[in-house]
């Protein structure tokens, strides 16, 4: 059975993929739809990263002493003032084990 879901959730995943892809289908997105799923990323990752920087032992963890929001904080600091995901990727993550180790 699980097998069964795990292909079935495969096949759903390649077909929806396959009729934006495709491009011998007559399937157009306008405008408006393209902008609309432009914030489908930025949503999905703040989902991700949320939990991960603000909550600890399922309570919210806004201590100063926190090296998640710290390094989230540089994160996107980096990202404003650089424009670079490579750059800002690695020097967070430095950031990041340099506040655990130190905090």
């Amino acid at each position: 059975m699980i097998f069964a879901i795990i292909v079935g959730m495969g096949l759903i995943v390649f077909f929806n993929r396959y009729l934006f892809l495709e491009p011998r289908l007559p399937l157009r997105l306008g405008r408006n739809v393209k902008d609309f799923l432009g914030f489908a990323v930025p949503g999905m990752l703040t989902a991700i990263c949320g939990p991960i920087i603000f909550i600890s032992d399922h309570q919210l963890n806004l201590n100063p002493a926190n090296p998640y929001l710290w390094a989230g904080l540089c994160a996107v600091g980096l990202m404003l003032w650089t424009g670079r995901v490579l750059t800002t990727v690695l020097l967070s993550m430095g950031m990041f084990y340099l506040l655990r180790w130190w905090l």
